[in-house]
Order: C-alpha cells, then sequence, then structure tokens
C-alpha cells in the first residue's frame, strides 16, 4: 500500500470520527472556557485541531496558527492537538515565568502519544536527581571537549564523512543530493556508532528505516493502537522493531563482557555510551533494565535528529550565498590538509586549527 493510500486511510478515518462523535465534539468546545483553562476551542471530536497545526507546520510560515487563535482568544489559549488539551501562550513575561519554576512549580512533559513513543524511561521524561545524573554522563560522553579530544568521535566523524562522499561520487547517473536527506543519514549512522559501536552497514538502514517510521508518529494523530495501518499505527510497530533491534545488542554487549571477566584482567574500557551505562549501573549498584536502556539510548537517538542536520544544511546554504567566507573556509581546511597525508584522519590539534571555521560554526 502507498503512502497516498496510507494518508488516505487517515482521512477516512478522521471523517468517520467527526461524523460519528460531531455532538459530542460540540460538547467538548462547550466547555473549553471551564475549570480554569484559557478561552479556545478543541476543534473536531478525537481530531481536535491537530490536522491544522500540521498543516500549518509543514508550509513556510506557521505563524498563522497561532496569529489567528490569539486574536480569537488572547495570548493564553487552550486547544486540542496529538490527543490532549493543550495550552499555547504567546504572552513572553507568561513564557519567562513558566520556564523560570521548571522543576519547582512547573514539569516539562511531552502529550501521552508521544511519550509513548519515547518510552516511559527516556531521558526526556526523567525527573530529578536521575535526570541530572544522566543528563550529566550525555553530555560528558557525547558533547565535552575532552570527548572530542580523547575518544575518537573525530576519527568517527571524519571516516563517515568521507565514505558519504565517495557513495556520491560512485553513483551511477548524473550526481543529485539531498543534502538534508543526506545530513540526517550521517548524523543518525555517528549517533549510533558512539551509541553502540556499530558501523554504518545493513543493520543501521534497517534500523534507521524503522526509526524513520516512529518519527513520523510524533506528528501525527494518535489513533489506537489497534488501527495499525495509521501513520501513528506504524509508528508503534517500529517503535516495538527498534526496541526489539537494540535489546540485541545489548544481550549480545553482556555475553561479551561475561566472557571477558571470565578470562583474564581485561581493564575495562567505556567505548560508547552503552559500555558507560552498564559500567555506571555497577558503580551506583544501580541495576538497569534491557527497557530503561533502550528508552536511554532512542532518547539521544531522537534529539539530534532533526537539530543538527538542518543546521549542517543550513550552514551550506549560508556559505553558497556568501561566497567569500566560503573561499576563506576552503583556503583555511586546505591549509590544514596540506600537512597531512590524504588517510590522515583529523585531530584534537586540527581541530583547535580552524578560527575561521570556528566562528562560522558559532554563528547565531
Amino acid at each position: 500500500m502507498d503512502s497516498w493510500s496510507l494518508q488516505l486511510l487517515d482521512v477516512f478515518l478522521i471523517v468517520i470520527a467527526s461524523v460519528v462523535f460531531w455532538e459530542l465534539g460540540r460538547w467538548r468546545r462547550k466547555r473549553t472556557t471551564r475549570g480554569g483553562l484559557p478561552p479556545g476551542s478543541v476543534g473536531l471530536p478525537v481530531v481536535g485541531e491537530t490536522l491544522r497545526l500540521i498543516a500549518a507546520y509543514k508550509t513556510e510560515d506557521p505563524e498563522p496558527f497561532i496569529d489567528e487563535r490569539v486574536r480569537r482568544h488572547g495570548r493564553l489559549f487552550t486547544t486540542h492537538v496529538f490527543g490532549e488539551r493543550t495550552v499555547f501562550s504567546a504572552d513572553p513575561e507568561f513564557n519567562r515565568m513558566v520556564l523560570a519554576a521548571e522543576g519547582r512549580t512547573v514539569e516539562c512533559s511531552y502529550p501521552s502519544s508521544i511519550s509513548t513513543l519515547l518510552g516511559a524511561h527516556s531521558l526526556l521524561l526523567m525527573r530529578g536527581v536521575r535526570h541530572k545524573r544522566m543528563h550529566s554522563l550525555t553530555l560528558t560522553r557525547l558533547a565535552s571537549p575532552a570527548a572530542i579530544r580523547d575518544a575518537a568521535l573525530l576519527r568517527h566523524i571524519d571516516r563517515l564523512v568521507r565514505r558519504t562522499l565517495d557513495a556520491w561520487c560512485q553513483s551511477p547517473g548524473p550526481a543529485r543530493v539531498l543534502l538534508l536527506d543526506q545530513a540526517k543519514k550521517i548524523t543518525f549512522e555517528l549517533t549510533v556508532k558512539q551509541l553502540v559501536s556499530v558501523d554504518p552497514g545493513e543493520w543501521t538502514e534497517s534500523l534507521r528505516r524503522e526509526y524513520l517510521l516512529l518519527i513520523e508518529g510524533f506528528f501525527s494523530i494518535p489513533f489506537p493502537s489497534f488501527l495499525s495501518f495509521t501513520t501513528y499505527g506504524r509508528a508503534l510497530k517500529a517503535r516495538k522493531k527498534v526496541e526489539s533491534a537494540l535489546k540485541e545488542v545489548i544481550r549480545k554487549r553482556k555475553r561479551e563482557r561475561e566472557a571477558e571477566s571470565r578470562g583474564s584482567d581485561v581493564a575495562k574500557r567505556k567505548a560508547d555510551m552503552l559500555d558507560e551505562l552498564m559500567d555506571g549501573a555497577v558503580e551506583e549498584e544501580e541495576s538497569m533494565t534491557e527497557e530503561e536502556m533502550v528508552d536511554f539510548l532512542l532518547a539521544l537517538l531522537v534529539a539530534g535528529y532533526e537539530t543538527t542536520p538542518t543546521i549542517m544544511t543550513l550552514a551550506v546554504k549560508f556559505l553558497t550565498d556568501h561566497p567569500d567566507a566560503l573561499a576563506l573556509l576552503r583556503a583555511e581546511q586546505e591549509e590544514i590538509r596540506a600537512h597531512k597525508d590524504e588517510e590522515d584522519p583529523l585531530t584534537w590539534t586540527d581541530y583547535k586549527s580552524m578560527p575561521f571555521t570556528q566562528c562560522v560554526r558559532n554563528l547565531p
């Protein structure tokens, strides 16, 4: 069944739900201003205003969705999206107050449909001391200068980018590169390498296909799980397949570590995030279940999948728009490459010898 047919089925279900529950929807809209919630409208039954929100954010200018409701209801308004009644705020002072109170009187949360896809033990859903500890581990392992300097991150990036560029050159026919898609592929493969030490190949590509179906479910109508042909239903099925694949990697790693412990006195080597989780659980005397590890790893896959590739693509776009800056960037990189053999990867010293590149990277 092609994607158009699947979208048509989603719309068909929406129409049926709207007709059957129309009276229920009228009743719910009347209650919108009750219970201390700001004024607004909950839209159609079941669907709410989710379709309008999705349609708006698929355009180049999503602001009218907010602006229209601000004009009708004020800067604080109530709607119904992703299966839940939701309050939107376009009031800067109120937003600052909420952000300042986070962790005390206000808690960050996600719609239950998204929480289900992320998993109950996701880093994005953790609270308190455990969240601080796992967040600190993530920053130390993946984003700190030490992670770049001492770990193999730079070498992995260098090898992955070379591999991708070679694949572009070897493709038959005229080269046509969809940069954002390729940037997402690179980001996903690098993240998998850092998390579980699996190189790009058939396994990672199979995982990515299921992962893409899962991601689509974040921005869809959460129909009941038994409607497996809907976008959200497909995302739930994909989530199970991703979970199964990661669990197999976890079990294999456990077997390898047990075999090492029975052998010679091999020092523990924290090669990736999975090793960190297993070693951390031992050090804290707090064993993590397979489900907790899967949810944590999945959250890290989700975290950078959209943002990092978008920044990479925008960097190329803006450099293309400013050839003088592109020339300076190219000259700086060629100067570094001139002092290295062709196959030598970038090092920490190289990384710290890119003043202009650092300026490009740090542009707001």
